[in-house]
């Protein structure tokens, strides 16, 4: 069986959604430490022609709790309107606008102010829309070690799940893993590396990559991503 564990990110770049197809069961980081200035909370949409950040508001909170213990601003019904706006503003006239427009705002209409179960429902809604049926579980529901952490953690969860074959994305995974230690536990190690994917965005434009997943669905259509969500190596 093969498995694929990251933390839950918002609307995340085509590699995300590569790894969630390409494994039988897909592993939702939640309880782990809330990483400040990561992409659990943001990530990047094209505006004129560049890469621009939009940005979920968090809760105040002591940033030693995990990602499953963060809450989404209480004002967040306002922020919510601009981060629409901003999208509706850059995609307005790319081909799938009115479909993928909509999906976002459906998301953004979630009324779930924990952060982490916000994230998964954006995922699934993206994941539906792609036709990935991957099943996908939250690793604070698992019954594991959770004394562990790194990269004995992350064996522990494949061994709980009965996972013969764990990937990983390559960046930063090849200095964090070690090949033998997860074969010493009867797993096999691969890592994903996502090609050079590029689409036409906007005419004229010099192509911007490693976007949110929303630009990918605004530019192509659904067979288009398909075909993408296979221009990838195993390492």
């Amino acid at each position: 069986m093969k498995l694929g564990i990251m933390q839950p990110y918002i609307f995340p770049y085509i590699g995300y959604f590569q790894l969630i197809k390409l494994v039988d069961k897909f592993v939702i980081h939640d309880d782990v430490q809330w990483i400040k200035g990561g992409w659990i909370n943001r990530n990047r949409i094209l505006i004129n022609g560049e890469a621009q950040y939009f940005t979920i508001p968090i809760r105040k909170g002591s940033n030693y709790l995990n990602i499953n213990q963060r809450e989404i601003s209480p004002n967040f019904n306002a922020h919510k309107k601009k981060i629409l706006r901003q999208i509706e503003s850059a995609y307005k006239k790319a081909p799938y606008f009115e479909e993928v427009f909509s999906l976002t705002k459906r998301v953004f209409s979630n009324k779930e102010t924990n952060i982490s179960k916000f994230n998964v429902n954006a995922l699934l809604e993206c994941c539906d829309y792609l036709s990935i049926d991957t099943p996908v579980v939250f690793s604070s529901d698992l019954n594991k070690n959770n004394d562990l952490t790194g990269q004995d953690r992350v064996i522990n969860i494949n061994i709980v799940l009965g996972s013969t074959n764990y990937i990983n994305p390559i960046g930063g995974g090849m200095s964090l893993y070690s090949k033998k230690n997860f074969s010493d536990n009867g797993i096999v190690l691969n890592f994903l590396k996502t090609r050079n994917v590029t689409y036409r965005q906007y005419k004229n434009n010099d192509f911007v990559p490693f976007l949110s997943i929303i630009d990918v669905m605004m530019f192509n259509s659904r067979e288009e991503i398909s075909s993408l969500l296979g221009e990838y190596d195993l390492i």
